[in-house]
Parts: structure tokens; C-alpha cells; sequence
């Protein structure tokens, strides 16, 4: 008895949507954290996480949550906030 190999249907590859590859210009408060130049919504998320990062403000007790330093304190509104919270509030400090 002879079986036919099948392959599984090659994944479509997906296509970025529009909305987050629009460069966003950042405001004041977070130009003084990732620069001034225009960027989309995904690279400010990937540079605040750098600065974070940088500068060890993960709670080391729960990854999840982040101190806020002066300057991200500026952003945030208050002294802690959670990673899933993080790209909510930069909607706030762009144009």
C-alpha cells in the first residue's frame, strides 16, 4: 500500500497593519526617555523597554511591574505600573 507524503499549506506570511507602523511624534515627557524623532507605536514600546531595562527599574520581586524613575514618572502618573499598562499610556504623550 502506498501512502502520499502530505505537507501541510505553507502559513501566509502577515502583513504589518498600517495603524502601528505610523511613525508617532513623542511630546516632551517622553522625547526625555526615547529621543525626539518620529517612531511607530511598536519601536517606543521596544525603547522604553531598553531604558527600563538600562536602568533596573523592573520590581525584582515581580517582573511584571515597573518603578517609575523621575522621568517615567512624568509618564506613567504614579510611582509603578505593569508591563500591560506600558503601551496604554504612551497613547497619551504622542501625536
Amino acid at each position: 500500500m502506498a501512502t502520499a507524503s502530505k505537507k501541510a499549506p505553507a502559513a501566509k506570511k502577515r502583513t504589518p497593519n498600517a495603524a502601528f507602523m505610523k511613525p508617532l511624534t513623542p511630546d516632551a515627557a517622553l522625547a526625555a526617555v526615547i529621543g525626539n524623532k518620529p517612531l511607530p507605536r511598536t519601536e517606543i514600546v521596544k525603547q522604553l523597554w531598553v531604558y527600563i531595562k538600562a536602568h533596573k527599574l523592573q520590581d525584582a520581586k515581580n517582573k511584571r511591574m515597573i518603578n517609575a524613575d523621575a522621568k517615567l514618572k512624568v509618564l506613567f502618573g504614579k510611582p509603578q505600573v505593569s508591563m500591560f499598562e506600558l503601551a496604554g499610556l504612551i497613547g497619551k504623550h504622542v501625536s
